[in-house]
């Protein structure tokens, strides 16, 4: 073409977004920082589009990080001028840009569902953006036009890329017209068509718009010339298209419109059979929430920016709603951020006049909204639990609908399922209200509620079109055959990746190794009271974590849309997960029976509801106990064949009999035989108390057992709104309401607070926080006691924010109206008194505090129940202390069940066969304790308790058998035990009244037994000795307990001795029995054997798995690890198994001051070849033992605090190490020294792992054995010429942190950089000072512990205490090493003198301290005649005469004193901030040259624990007396 301009270049502009930088000729565009920023990165083509050409980009390059991916249109404004902003939809002044497959304009929609989804393009995929000669803006994706996004565009416009999210790199591949074949090319299908042109008809008579197929491209926004489906159509275009073209096949009228709950009132009158008319359609109002905005003729509506807000998402109707009138909307968008989602309702207010609220519940007037299950009124709870569906679980595709009756009732609808009256009296004129909240992120109103035809495009349609292949199609039918076989079986709607053979009895899924879920089966019908569901395992794959789980739901299979995995449904649903109990998708159980991740092929598990409404779960026939209370009848068992587990088989009852528990009325042990002894339900003693929490309850709160445990959802991101109260009854006078805190969290500030109100349930509107009540309420909130929201006292005698778990709080109102608080059962006086005589116990689950139980001790108080004063340890109630040594044996009592590993037992039946031993013989003096957790008080007896010669690996190796059905009936072998307060021995009373009655025992009571070191045995109450029960106790005796009568569950508070620890740990070289200055080096020679000999034990050279976090890189034959990228997605794991006593050591060679933390470290009990790496080690909950900062973790569980030095402080060059001993206990090793026991239990084998998060980049593996402490052969300084005054404070300041010679660790420690750069503004000589700067040590805190160092060291002869400095920075000074300085250091005494900086020159000049210097602290004109031995006047001295004195003190409490040490003030160089500080000296001083003598400062406060105030202050006269060591410097 002659007339046709030049080809237009195919570049980039220069100028673009501040993070692209551009190459290949600005053809290439790139964002940099891909991983931390998501936008940023927009581009414009180098000049103005021709007509016609298409401006074509190739995608380079993807990153998964971030949601949404690139996005190309024109905009007419020129690059040249333009101020870019972060992202192409903020173009304004005439722009419009294709994003995903909607169309804006100035950053507005104005086309949805168009073209292709530009975030599903792939690396490789090519995008083009062409203006036609029309005027109209089309899209092109890998050759294929879109058709026409925009018309009426301008003439002069640049092309627009946005590099945004995914997206990160591009080319431009050309700008040229298409070829002809491509624009003059069509395609016929006519199948396609037909089926096309059938759903059109089909939605014209349903008034539902149908996007209509045209052979030819008249309609490209909605249908190009490519018509595959999955390139195409979106997956509700797919519902809507072939919903109505399928159905209407089964449909019996297809022109009657009116079969929808609206009946006549469902489409406007008038509107006939052509639909709605759009005059009066129910649309969205223009205006609506702020992030709203608009599409489809505003039947659609969108939150922009999902990922980063979460409300400002209100729409409302264009007009009110009729009587009768259905508002129906479908879901089809969600996202995985948030939580919560959609929330729909009614509101009087119009949309014209209305300030959009943020969120709905927030409007305190005129609206009703379905929030979750429950129903909201102006913003207040009013029915809990409306409904079994939650909206909050509600998926894409889904419908919700809502209706005003013309009686004024509002009723809600769930996929066309009327869920019943949610209020009884709406007002005439409402506008329907949708809130896209959390999840929620698209909805499109619908105007088709044929809910018949839904159900089965639901169920079955979309079924049919899935591309898996040879599952079975469910029939269309909602319900089973109710004529089939009664027999137990599987649904035939099950999950996606599932499938059901033989008949129903079989459940398997097809491509376990390609998906982990998707595997959810339900069976055929809901179980019966008493009936036991139980399938086998069949076939496992070890690909994933994970394995089967099983549970039972109120859903209807037939109507369920069936989850990903079980455990994401909100609603009536209980499931067990490895070895803990979900409800609704909120874990109730933490620790519960056997772990079924462990399981393998031909392992059976079962659930079963009883008629009582509780839960049970069975292991390979062995009943686990009640995991859940109040289930409802007509449940579905469940079975998620998650993860490992492949297929299952549901097993026969007859098949395989299962051992139920006996129920409490089993007289399986005959009540005919009972002896006078045995337990009964006694007429007239008191039951179980009635005091539950009451249904009503706060936002984030949950009830569950039954009433009696309350927790708060969502723990991690929300800390109030949950507010529990007592049931209806108030509370009786002398009636104490307790709980036991069950769990907590250590991500707030504050805890739980308790109180008592005065408000009824009913008419409490539950606040954020109690403490907000103005009226009638009386809390207890730390330690201040509040009324009405105001303190009324502070320090009451207990602080709640101290409280862990495992302790119990009981509030009790007298007869006299005073509030009493009890802390694990211990009056802590009166709080406050006048209350009124009817309240009710309040409970607010504040900031750490989550979850609380009501105890059994709840009820009319007994005093004398009360035998300690002494506040009781706390332990958790379902899992005891991790890293507890003590666990019970595996031969037990039939009606036993151990949960915890071992450390907790639970009778399941009956009131006798609970007998439990210890799993190992107790050792002498050690202590086996337990803690009551629940009793049962329709049995009398309580728990007996002794030592007995009989081993239990003796025992038949069934359970079930071959124990006597009580600890006093056990006398095979010799037996001593306490039943009650009598002592027996194989059952013949020897002594009575001992001590304190077991039959006075309760929930939280803790009970031991010991054999103490001359053969007695000793019981122990609540941490009291009751002394001796028994003699002549022999040495081999185990532990023994019996579950009797009342007391139903125990768990283990005990540890075993350390005895085995201590006598292989290598010996202190600071311990008392050997002084600093010692010459004796038998403790290093000792040290250096015990780490040679260690050494010998490495069996192989450790190197790290090539399976590892995605960031982590390795070199140096995989004995080097680095993270490339980001803070985290850093976890290493060893490929050898680490032996017993073998240390593994590596080193810290790169750390990043950019991020904050720094790594941990742990070992793994599991195989990780095929372990999934996630982002940080905190997330690894599977037989994980993890050192984090100065924290152990069990399973993502703290276990220990305060624990060896703060991980986070480690320098470069610090080798960590760790080490598994003999008697399965974990170290940490920092520089070769040992920390002690971090873990106990280690597994075997076991596989150390590094976290390389944050701060730290990189560590080495270190192959050669580090030599032990002073064993380095090669540092001849120690032996000859290394001055003996760097051992002034001991080996372990100076030689045991000694950092390899290549690494300096000043550079990390900022505070002693900065004490650093002060004493260089000083300007003292260089001369003063030792050239290795090794010896200049730090006492900060992250230095002195990450040494290791302890508070207090002896030293010289005779030895005496000194303290070490802490806070304060040592410079070491120059000492000569003559033999009368090394006399000096090895047997003078260690002091601190603090002085001012104007006297410190003089005193390096003179090499010692001097009297009459111009300090505050070393001259004092001391009167010669004087009260004490100090000041009395030398022999030969004349009356009168004034002697200068020096004045020492070992402690720098003391010396540090502003007025010995002033402070001065002083600019640092380097921040030119401003700071105080102070300076003093360490040093050496001869014994017998001072006298001790009290403080002169007259503090009557002790200054330093060690040393009392009469021995603080040491005085001197003598030159000579004294040898300078160090410059010390504190600066603020």
């Amino acid at each position: 073409n002659p007339g046709r301009p030049l080809k237009m270049a195919a570049e980039l502009h220069p100028r673009s977004g501040k993070l692209i930088g551009l190459s290949n000729s600005n053809r290439t565009a790139r964002r940099n920082q891909p991983v931390q920023e998501f936008n940023h990165g927009l581009v414009l083509s180098k000049e103005p589009l021709r007509d016609r050409d298409v401006f074509t980009v190739r995608i380079d390059k993807k990153v998964n990080s971030w949601s949404g991916s690139i996005e190309i249109g024109v905009t007419a404004l020129d690059p040249a001028s333009l101020d870019f902003p972060s992202s192409a939809t903020g173009l304004k002044g005439g722009s419009w840009i294709v994003s995903g497959c909607s169309v804006l304009r100035d950053g507005r929609s104005v086309l949805e569902e168009y073209g292709r989804d530009l975030d599903q393009l792939a690396e490789g995929d090519r995008v083009g953006i062409q203006r036609s000669s029309r005027g109209e803006l089309h899209l092109w994706v890998n050759g294929q036009d879109c058709g026409a996004a925009a018309s009426g565009l301008p003439p002069k416009l640049w092309a627009v890329v946005d590099l945004y999210g995914k997206c990160t790199q591009v080319t431009v591949v050309s700008c040229e017209p298409p070829p002809p074949s491509v624009v003059s090319g069509g395609r016929d299908d006519g199948g396609i068509a037909a089926l096309m042109n059938v759903a059109a008809m089909n939605g014209m008579v349903n008034g539902d718009e149908v996007p209509e197929l045209s052979c030819s491209n008249s309609r490209p926004d909605k249908f190009p010339n490519n018509l595959e489906p999955d390139a195409v159509l979106t997956e509700h275009q797919l519902f809507d298209v072939f919903n109505n073209a399928i159905v209407s096949f089964y449909r019996s009228d297809c022109g009657n419109s009116n079969n929808s709950p609206a009946g006549t009132g469902g489409a406007a009158p008038g509107s006939g059979a052509g639909g709605v008319m759009t005059n009066d359609a129910l649309l969205f109002h223009e205006k609506c929430g702020t992030l709203i905005k608009l599409s489809n003729n505003n039947k659609t509506a969108e939150r922009r920016r999902p990922l980063d807000e979460f409300n400002n998402g209100v729409v409302m109707t264009n007009r009110p709603l009729r009587h009768n009138e259905m508002f129906e909307i479908r879901i089809d968008k969600l996202v995985d951020k948030w939580s919560g989602s959609i929330e729909i309702g009614v509101t009087t207010h119009n949309p014209n006049n209305l300030d959009y609220p943020a969120t709905m519940t927030n409007l305190r007037s005129g609206t009703i909204m379905m929030s979750g299950c429950g129903i909201l009124t102006n913003g207040k709870g009013t029915r809990r639990e409306y409904c079994e569906f939650s909206l909050d679980e509600l998926q894409e595709g889904d419908h919700i609908g809502l209706m005003r009756k013309a009686s004024g009732a509002l009723h809600f609808y769930i996929n066309g399922i009327d869920q019943g009256v949610a209020a009884a009296q709406t007002p005439s004129v409402v506008y329907g209200v949708v809130d896209l909240y959390g999840m929620a992120v698209k909805v499109t109103i619908v105007h088709n509620h044929n809910h018949s035809d839904r159900l089965r495009r639901n169920n079955a349609i979309m079924r049919a079109l899935s591309p898996d292949v040879g599952r079975p199609r469910p029939a269309l039918a909602l319900t089973p055959d109710s004529e089939g076989p009664d027999r137990l079986l599987f649904h035939p709607n099950c999950g996606q990746k599932a499938a059901i053979i033989c008949d129903g009895r079989t459940a398997l899924r097809p491509h376990a190794t390609d998906d982990f879920n998707h595997g959810v089966v339900l069976s055929s019908r809901p179980l019966r009271s008493n009936e036991v569901f139980q399938v086998r395992i069949d076939k496992m794959v070890d690909k994933w974590a994970g394995s089967i789980e099983i549970g039972v739901t109120t859903h209807n299979p037939a109507y369920l849309q069936l989850p990903s995995t079980m455990t994401n449904l909100r609603s009536g649903t209980w499931m067990m997960t490895g070895n803990g109990v979900m409800h609704n998708g909120t874990t109730i159980l933490d620790e519960y029976g056997h772990n079924l991740d462990r399981l393998k092929a031909g392992d059976t598990v079962g659930v079963v509801r009883k008629e009582d409404g509780s839960l049970h779960f069975f292991v390979n026939g062995v009943a686990q106990g009640p995991a859940a209370w109040n289930v409802p009848p007509n449940v579905y068992a469940v079975v998620d064949l998650y993860g490992q587990a492949a297929q299952a088989t549901i097993m026969d009852d007859m098949a395989v009999p299962v051992d139920l528990p006996p129920l409490p009325e089993d007289s399986s042990d005959g009540p005919t035989a009972m002896s006078p002894g045995s337990p009964c339900s006694v007429a007239g003693a008191s039951t179980s108390t009635d005091l539950r929490f009451h249904q009503l309850h706060g936002t984030n709160a949950v009830i569950t057992n039954g009433g009696r445990t309350a927790l708060r959802q969502n723990c991690r991101s929300e800390f109030n709104d949950a507010i529990v109260i007592s049931n209806s009854r108030c509370l009786r006078d002398g009636e104490l309401f307790e709980i036991v805190i069950q769990k907590m969290v250590d991500r707030w500030s504050g805890s739980i607070e308790a109180g008592v109100t005065a408000i009824r349930p009913e008419e409490l509107e539950f606040p954020n926080t109690m403490t907000d009540i103005d009226y009638d309420t009386w809390m207890l909130s730390g330690t201040a006691i509040m009324q009405d929201g105001n303190t009324m006292r502070n320090n009451y005698g207990c602080d709640l924010d101290s409280l862990t778990t495992g302790s119990r709080i009981g509030m009790m109102r007298t007869a006299n109206g005073d509030l009493h608080y009890y802390i694990n059962g211990v009056d802590q006086g009166v709080a406050c008194a006048g209350l009124p005589a009817e309240v009710f116990a309040v409970i607010d689950l504040y900031g750490q505090c989550v979850q609380v139980s009501i105890t059994s001790s709840s009820g009319p108080l007994d005093n004398s129940l009360c035998t300690s004063n002494v506040t009781e340890k706390s332990f958790p109630i379902h899992s005891p202390v991790a890293g507890v040594a003590h666990r019970l044996h595996s031969k037990h009592g039939k009606n036993v069940v151990l949960l915890g590993e071992g450390c907790q037992a639970i009778r399941v039946g009956g009131y006798s066969h609970g007998i439990v031993f210890s799993a190992k013989e107790l050792k002498a003096d050690e202590l086996f304790e337990v803690r009551i957790d629940e009793v049962d008080d329709q049995w009398c007896g309580s728990l007996h308790i002794g030592l007995t010669t009989l081993a239990p690996p003796e025992l038949p190796s069934c359970p079930l058998s071959g124990l006597s059905p009580s600890l006093p009936q056990l006398r095979t072998k010799v037996t001593w035990l306490l039943c009650g307060s009598e002592v027996q021995r194989n059952g013949v009373l020897q002594r009575q009244n001992y001590g304190y009655s077991l039959d006075r025992l309760t929930v939280g009571n803790r009970v031991g037994v010991k054999r103490c070191n001359d053969d007695t045995m000793h019981i122990f109450v609540d941490g009291q000795d009751m002394g001796p029960a028994a003699t002549a106790v022999p040495k081999n005796v185990y532990a023994v307990l019996d579950l009797y009568g009342r007391i139903t569950a125990l768990s283990i508070v005990s540890s075993s001795l350390m005895e085995d620890l201590e006598s292989i740990k290598a010996p202190s070289l600071t311990s008392d029995s050997c002084s600093e200055g010692e010459e004796d080096s038998s403790p290093v020679r000792e040290l250096i054997k015990v780490e040679s000999e260690t050494c010998s034990l490495v069996p192989t050279v450790m190197m790290f798995l090539e399976n590892h976090g995605k960031n982590i890189q390795l070199s140096n034959q995989n004995l080097t690890a680095a993270r490339v990228s980001s803070y985290n997605q850093g976890l290493l794991v060893t490929v050898q198994p680490l032996a017993r006593q073998q240390l593994f050591q590596f080193q810290i060679d790169r750390l990043n001051p950019s991020w904050t933390s720094s790594l941990s470290l742990g070992v793994i009990g599991h195989s990780p070849d095929r372990l999934n790496f996630p982002s940080t080690a905190c997330c690894l909950k599977r037989s994980a033992w993890l050192l984090q900062r100065d924290s152990v973790f069990h399973n993502s569980l703290k276990i220990c605090e305060n624990y060896g030095p703060n991980l986070d402080t480690c320098p470069e060059g610090t080798v960590l190490g760790l080490l598994v001993d003999t008697n399965n206990c974990l170290h940490l090793y920092v520089n070769s020294m040992d920390q002690g026991v971090a873990a106990q239990d280690i597994p075997s084998p076991c596989y150390p792992f590094i976290d390389l998060y944050g701060q730290c980049e990189q560590v080495t593996i270190v192959t050669n054995n580090v030599p032990a402490v002073g064993a380095e052969s090669g540092d001849t300084r120690f032996q000859g010429d290394m001055e003996k005054a760097d051992m002034v404070d001991g080996i372990k300041e100076s030689v045991c942190w000694t950092p390899p010679p290549e690494v300096n660790p000043n550079k990390t420690c900022e505070y002693q950089a900065l004490c650093s750069r002060f004493k260089d503004l000083l300007t003292l000589p260089d001369g003063y000072f030792n050239e290795d700067a090794k010896y200049n040590l730090c006492y900060c805190e992250s230095c002195h512990k990450l040494r290791g160092d302890e508070a207090y060291y002896k030293r010289g002869e005779p030895p005496r205490d000194y303290a070490l400095p802490f806070g304060w920075c040592r410079f070491a000074l120059r000492v000569k090493s003559h033999c009368e300085v090394s006399n000096a250091l090895k047997k003078w005494h260690i002091a601190y003198h603090g002085t001012n900086v104007g006297a410190l020159r003089r005193t390096l000049d003179h090499g010692q301290l001097l009297p009459g210097t111009s300090s505050i602290f070393l001259v004092s004109q001391v009167k010669t005649e004087g009260p004490n031995g100090y000041t009395e006047p030398e022999e030969n001295s004349a009356p009168g005469r004034e002697v200068p004195r020096v004045r020492l003190s070992p402690t720098m409490r003391y010396s540090g004193m502003e007025t010995f040490a002033p402070k001065v003030q002083f600019q640092d160089p380097r921040s030119h901030r401003c700071h105080q500080a102070q300076v003093g000296f360490q040093v050496c001083v001869r014994p017998g040259s001072y006298k001790v003598g009290p403080q002169t400062l007259s503090h009557s406060e002790p200054l330093d624990p060690r040393f009392s105030n009469s021995e603080i202050e040491w005085i001197t006269k003598e030159q000579g007396g004294t040898l300078l060591y160090g410059l010390l410097v504190r600066v603020e």
